[in-house]
């Protein structure tokens, strides 16, 4: 039985194949932008979590002075943020019992995209508490 060549066009075996390599071929750039994403987002909940905890340290403290504690959560991160502190000042670093505590870390960030490059952005995050000690 010969078919002709107007038959064989129309005919649509084989097209279920090709439905599923282009599937597979999108699920699999899906999952790589979802790798490359990922880490962004382990930065930022780490950085979050080290502004929490020199702002609990200040508080604790009286003092934005810090260093001590800084230097162990950049040594346990990885991180090497920019700090920038907001307080009411008692005298020099102090800060006075219920003074304003805040604190904003900034880190760069780099997205890279395969061959496309990389696309640098800043993470911030802020954290506020208030000072526990009663200077004289």
């Amino acid at each position: 039985m010969k078919r002709r060549i107007k038959d064989i066009y129309r005919s649509r075996e084989g097209e279920g194949y090709i439905d599923a390599a282009v599937g597979v071929l999108c699920l699999m750039l899906v999952v790589a932008l979802a790798m490359i994403t990922f880490p962004v987002f382990l930065k930022k909940q780490q950085l979050d979590s080290f502004a929490g905890e020199i702002v609990r340290q200040a508080e604790i403290t009286g003092s934005t002075n810090v260093s001590g504690r800084i230097a162990q959560l950049k040594q346990e991160t990885g991180l090497d943020p920019q700090i920038q502190w907001d307080c009411d000042y008692y005298s020099g670093c102090k800060v006075q019992l219920n003074g304003d505590i805040e604190v904003t870390l900034t880190q760069r960030v780099d997205i890279g995209f395969f061959v496309f490059g990389s696309f640098p952005i800043d993470l911030k995050a802020k954290a506020s508490g208030k000072s526990e000690v009663y200077y004289k």
